[in-house]
Parts: structure tokens; C-alpha cells; sequence
């Protein structure tokens, strides 16, 4: 699989935003994708170091609409940590 197959994207959240300030950060990957395989696209992708990769599967959740009851999708995250001498990651694109 191709790095950006792996990476699907970057989660901005008020918790991501918080980790962002420890030098972690949280995106939204393949299911399929391992540690290993996650560490690589980073890499790849931000020419960064990776020290450290933690994943976890989110389950959906089920929703109702009226009468109508289905689930959200299924979702996997990564929280990356950058080794110290790593640039920051700018999702934002200040200069």
C-alpha cells in the first residue's frame, strides 16, 4: 500500500490539539494498517522521525434518525510521537 493509502488524515480535535503541544499527533488510518506500516508513512509523508506509534479501533456508533437506525463506521487511530530533534508537523499552513 502507498503511504497515502495509509494515512487517511489528520484528526483535529480539542484533545489532538492539546497532544500537539507534546509533540503527538492523531490521525485517522487504514484498518488494515500495523505500527510498523504507520511509522513508515509518517516518515515518508512529513519527513519527520517517529519515536513512538499507538493505535486503537473505534467502533461506530449506532444512530437513529426517526425511525431509522443505522451506525457510523468503524474507524482506526493512530497517535504518533515525534522524536525530540523532529520538526513540527503544520497542518494548518502558517508560515
Amino acid at each position: 500500500m502507498d503511504a497515502r493509502d495509509l494515512i487517511k488524515r489528520p484528526v483535529i480535535t480539542e484533545r489532538s490539539s492539546e497532544l500537539m503541544e507534546e509533540n503527538k499527533y492523531v490521525f485517522e488510518v487504514d484498518p488494515r494498517a500495523n505500527k510498523v506500516e504507520i511509522r513508515k508513512a509518517i516518515e515518508k509523508l512529513f519527513d519527520v522521525k517517529v519515536e513512538q506509534v499507538h493505535t486503537m479501533n473505534q467502533v461506530g456508533k449506532q444512530k437513529r434518525v426517526g425511525r431509522y437506525v443505522g451506525r457510523t463506521s468503524d474507524r482506526k487511530k493512530a497517535i504518533v510521537k515525534l522524536a525530540a530533534d523532529s520538526k513540527p508537523i503544520d497542518f494548518f499552513g502558517e508560515a
